[in-house]
């Protein structure tokens, strides 16, 4: 679907659907609103006197013009109360709208930006999460269904019109960030979407390959094997000993900085298939491993994001891509692995393998000299039971980089929620023949998990973010789908977006006058 931005009244626009929006505790009509109605003979001002449209959030009615508009159509959508407005909450109306608009066989819409009166956001953010959700309401995953839709219910076109000419900038400067932001989350959701037998390690190297072809200052270096046992992965090497995939450990690097600027590192677990290895998950839902890629997909799509956007700044995405299966020379409950960084480390239980491979690539991220590392992953069991579905859990050892990492969470719509990470949790994890053991027992696991990760980045900023606990939906939302979420793809990428503007302002002749 094209996104594009014009100039002009929206009684005037000629469209297939005219969205506009209204609040619940909002009973006249606004001016704009107010012409809309009298071409309309007065069906707006009606439906709110009878009670048939309210302004409660998600409510929507649906106008024919009869030629009385340039506009075929008035969908009126309700944003609830007007001191209540949120930009998620503007992006699911968004999500909410486009699937109105898609079931009307519409090939094009257009809307204001909402909110502007209720909301202390700029046009740009507003516009950056309508198109989010817009782009993220239209998500379908049909690659192997023989049903597809017809090419002819596809929506084309979305217009977003501006008051004045001098707001057209602005808000074209948000569709891009909400193009480049949907985008990388559609891809994540696709990658997590293909099932384990397609969506190899192999197949994710593929991936990484053909971003670094078609984007700009983009680099890819690939780890096999052989590499891995000569730098000493064991984190790596331990749990893909069980699958007949070959592990590869992926470095996908942006370069829109300064040569000489230390890159921000982004981390992702990659498990394209997780069985539980010796330590065999249930076969209830095991079908839904096949996500537990989800952070390395996340961070293919922060980092394809950053250089569509030709972001000032250098980032580095890391990928420890391996299948978690049982087998003859698979590793067994009390082996002992050395670490990339020479820690060595117990293994009571197989399935809590993310962390192994995360170990390493955390070792390896912090030998880059980096300004800082976020890990993502679908970490643990416990997260889920702490936070529920709405929640990512955070850990980290630098204050600045967790308020800023919150900070992008709620404009995203993804938001964290910090735990501890006390030295004392370490007492769980010791080992009596290694440095440490891969699980803490019952009690605060996703607290241990983190714990355990805090031993291979050394003095670097670092922050982790456990995605187990939102990563899959059993149900569909208005911007959400059923199925592998992608949630935490755009929280990355409005976190290296504020990172870029915090940067550039910085390095600004003017600052400080």
């Amino acid at each position: 679907m094209k996104c594009q931005v014009k100039e002009g009244p929206i009684a005037q626009e000629a469209t297939d659907v005219l969205v506009v929006s209204g609040y619940e505790d909002e009973n006249t009509l606004s001016k704009t609103h107010q012409a809309l109605d009298n071409a309309l003979g007065g069906q707006l001002q009606e439906l709110r006197n009878n009670g048939e449209f309210s302004g409660k959030n998600q409510q929507s009615v649906l106008i024919h013009t009869r030629g009385a508009l340039p506009a075929k159509r008035v969908l009126w959508l309700g944003l609830g109360k007007k001191n209540s407005v949120t930009l998620d909450g503007v992006r699911q109306a968004m999500g909410t709208a486009f699937k109105k608009v898609w079931q009307t066989g519409a090939q094009t819409f257009s809307a204001p930006v909402f909110g502007t009166d209720a909301l202390t956001a700029s046009a740009s953010d507003i516009a950056q999460v309508m198109v989010e959700g817009a782009l993220l309401g239209r998500y379908r995953f049909t690659h192997y269904r023989s049903d597809k839709e017809e090419p002819s219910k596809e929506i084309r076109t979305m217009t977003l019109l501006a008051n004045r000419a001098n707001e057209v900038s602005r808000i074209k400067t948000g569709v891009r960030r909400g193009e480049a932001s949907a985008n990388a989350t559609s891809f994540a959701r696709d990658l997590c979407n293909h099932p384990a037998n397609v969506m190899t390690p192999s197949r994710v190297v593929q991936e990484a390959q053909n971003i670094a072809k078609k984007a700009l200052r983009v680099t890819l270096t690939v780890l096999e094997r052989k590499d891995q046992q000569k730098l000493g992965m064991g984190g790596m090497l331990g749990v893909s000993r069980g699958s007949q995939e070959p592990p590869k450990f992926i470095v996908l690097e942006y370069s829109g900085g300064k040569k000489q600027e230390r890159p921000v590192v982004l981390v992702g677990k990659t498990v394209t298939f997780d069985s539980g290895g010796i330590s065999l998950k249930p076969s209830e839902n095991m079908e839904q491993m096949k996500a537990d890629m989800t952070g390395g997909a996340e961070v293919l799509g922060a980092v394809r994001a950053a250089a569509q956007l030709r972001l000032p700044i250098n980032v580095v995405g890391i990928l420890p891509a391996t299948e978690n299966m049982p087998g003859g020379r698979a590793t067994k409950p009390g082996d002992i692995l050395r670490m990339l960084n020479g820690k060595t480390v117990e293994v009571q239980n197989t399935d809590a393998e993310g962390r192994l491979i995360l170990a390493d690539g955390l070792a390896y991220a912090a030998q880059l000299n980096p300004q800082c590392i976020v890990d993502i992953a679908t970490l643990t069991g416990a997260c889920i039971v702490a936070l529920g579905q709405f929640a990512i859990g955070m850990l980290g050892n630098d204050d600045a980089l967790k308020a800023d990492l919150s900070k992008a969470g709620e404009q995203a719509g993804e938001r964290v929620w910090e735990m501890p990470l006390w030295e004392e949790y370490f007492e769980q994890l010791k080992s009596d023949v290694a440095d440490m053991r891969n699980i803490g027992g019952r009690g605060g696991g996703m607290i241990t998990a983190g714990m355990f990760l805090s031993k291979f980045v050394g003095d670097c900023p670092w922050v982790h973010l456990d995605i187990a606990s939102t990563d899959w939906s059993t149900s569909e939302r208005p911007y959400i789908s059923k199925g592998p979420t992608a949630i935490g793809t755009r929280l990355l990428v409005q976190w290296l977006i504020n990172r870029s503007g915090k940067r550039a302002l910085l390095n600004s002749p003017n600052q400080g006058k």
